[in-house]
C-alpha cells in the first residue's frame, strides 16, 4: 500500500469513528457545550483582560460576578437549546425569525459587527504575544492563522466539528496547566484576597455593579450562541437540551473562575491588572520561557477556534439564504462553493486584523460593552419572554411553521 493511499485510509477510519461517536450522547449532549466553549475562549478569556473587566477588578466581591455568569450562560444555553429542537432552527435567521419576526435583520447586522469584533480582539492579543513569546513577526503570525481558518472553512462543518473537539480538550489542558502553575505559588495571596474581603482596585464593589458587570458579559458573549445551531439537529429530547445547557453553562463558567483565581494572586497589582493581556506578566512571574512561548502557541490556537466558529456561523446564514433562491432555470442554488467560505473567512479575519490596530483594552472596555447591551435586547430578552412562552404552548408549536412561512417571501 503507498503511503497516500495509507494516509487516506487512516484518514476516513479517524472520520468513521467521529461520526459514530456524534451519533449518539455526544453528539447530542457534549459537542453543543464544546463548540460553545471553544468560540467562547477567545472573546471571553483567553487573553485575561476581559475576566479582569468583568469580574476580577472586583476582587474577592468578584465571586458573585462568577455566579450570575453561570446562571446567566446556563439559563440561556437551556433555552436556546430547546427552542431550536422544537422548532428545528438550525441556523441563526431561522432562530432569529422564530423570536422577533421581521426585526432579524437587525441581529444580522449586529452578529457580523460583534463576530468582528471578537476576532480583533483575538487577533490583538494573538499577534503580540506570539511576537513577544515564540518569536513569529506580527504579520507572520496572523497570515498564517488567517490560512488556516480559511482551509477550515473551505472543508466545512465535518472537519470543524473533529477540530474543536479535539481543539477544546487541548485548550482545557492547557489552561489548566497554566492555572496549576500559578495558583500553586500564589495559593496564600489568594486567600488573603479573600480573607480581607479585598476590592481595592475598584471604588464601587457593590452588589448590584458586580451583578451588573455578570450580566454584561454573559450578554456580549450571546454572540457566540449562532456558532452552535449546525449541531444542535441531533438532540431529540426536552432531557438533552437540559443537560447538554447545564454542561455548556458550566464549560463556559469554569476557565474564568480559574483565571479569576489566579488573578486575585496578584491583586490589585496595577501590572497584572492593568496589562492588555494580564495571562502574560502572571506567567512570567511562575514559569519559564518554555511556558511563556507555549502560551503563545495557545494565544494562537484560540484565535483559530474563535473564528472559525463565527464565521462558520455566517457562512451556513449566507448558504440558508441561497440554497432559498431559484435561478429560473428550474434549479436552485446550493450555497455558497468550497472556495467562496474560504474566501470569506479569510476575507472576514482579514478585516478583525485591521481592526484589531485599535488595541485590545479599548475594544474590550469600549465594543464589548456596547455590543452587550444589543445582545441583552435583541437576544436575551426575546428568548427568555417570546422563546420560552412559546416553548411551554405547544398549541402555538403546531402553526409554527406556517405562520413563518406566511411572510417568509417577503425577507
Amino acid at each position: 500500500m503507498s503511503r497516500d493511499a495509507s494516509t487516506a485510509g487512516r484518514s476516513q477510519s479517524t472520520a468513521s469513528i467521529f461520526r459514530r461517536l456524534v451519533s449518539g450522547r455526544f453528539g447530542s449532549i457534549i459537542l453543543p457545550a464544546i463548540i460553545l466553549q471553544s468560540v467562547l475562549i477567545g472573546g471571553g478569556y483567553a487573553s485575561g483582560r476581559e475576566v479582569v473587566a468583568y469580574g476580577a477588578k472586583f476582587g474577592s466581591a468578584g465571586l458573585l460576578a462568577v455566579a450570575g455568569i453561570f446562571v446567566g450562560f446556563t439559563v440561556m444555553a437551556i433555552a436556546v437549546f430547546e427552542f431550536s429542537r422544537q422548532f428545528r432552527t438550525y441556523d441563526y435567521k431561522s432562530y432569529m425569525k422564530g423570536i422577533i419576526w421581521k426585526g432579524w435583520p437587525l441581529f444580522d447586522l449586529l452578529f457580523v459587527v460583534m463576530a468582528t469584533i471578537v476576532i480583533a480582539v483575538m487577533a490583538s492579543a494573538a499577534g503580540n504575544i506570539m511576537e513577544q513569546t515564540v518569536g513569529i513577526p506580527y504579520l507572520v503570525g496572523i497570515v498564517g492563522i488567517i490560512l488556516v481558518v480559511a482551509v477550515l472553512t473551505y472543508f466545512g462543518a465535518s472537519l470543524i466539528e473533529r477540530f474543536k473537539t479535539a481543539g477544546t480538550g487541548f485548550l482545557y489542558v492547557a489552561y489548566l496547566l497554566f492555572g496549576v502553575l500559578i495558583l500553586s505559588q500564589v495559593w496564600g495571596d489568594v486567600t488573603s484576597v479573600f480573607a480581607a474581603g479585598n476590592t481595592a482596585y475598584v471604588e464601587d464593589a457593590g452588589t448590584a455593579s458586580v451583578l451588573q458587570s455578570g450580566i454584561l458579559y454573559v450578554g456580549y458573549n450571546l454572540a457566540i450562541f449562532p456558532a452552535v445551531f449546525f449541531v444542535l439537529h441531533r438532540q431529540e429530547t426536552r432531557k438533552e437540551s437540559v443537560v447538554s445547557g447545564l454542561l455548556a453553562g458550566t464549560m463556559m463558567t469554569l476557565p474564568f473562575l480559574l483565571t479569576y483565581l489566579c488573578l486575585m494572586g496578584f491583586y490589585p497589582q496595577e501590572s497584572v491588572m492593568g496589562a492588555e493581556v494580564p495571562w502574560l506578566p502572571m506567567l512570567r512571574s511562575a514559569a519559564g520561557p518554555a511556558v511563556i512561548a507555549f502560551y503563545g502557541i495557545v494565544i494562537g490556537w484560540t484565535l483559530v477556534e474563535t473564528s472559525v466558529g463565527a464565521i462558520h456561523a455566517i457562512i451556513d446564514r449566507i448558504d440558508a439564504d441561497l440554497e432559498r433562491i431559484d435561478t429560473g432555470r428550474f434549479e436552485e442554488v446550493d450555497g455558497l462553493t468550497r472556495m467562496q467560505s474560504g474566501l470569506l473567512g479569510g476575507g472576514i479575519l482579514l478585516a478583525a486584523t485591521l481592526l484589531s490596530r485599535v488595541g485590545i483594552i479599548a475594544l474590550v472596555a469600549q465594543g464589548y460593552t456596547i455590543m452587550a447591551y444589543f445582545f441583552i435586547a435583541l437576544f436575551a430578552v426575546p428568548t427568555l419572554t417570546v422563546g420560552v412562552w412559546r416553548i411551554l404552548n405547544p398549541d402555538w408549536k403546531r402553526s409554527f411553521w406556517s405562520r413563518v412561512g406566511a411572510t417568509a417571501s417577503g425577507d
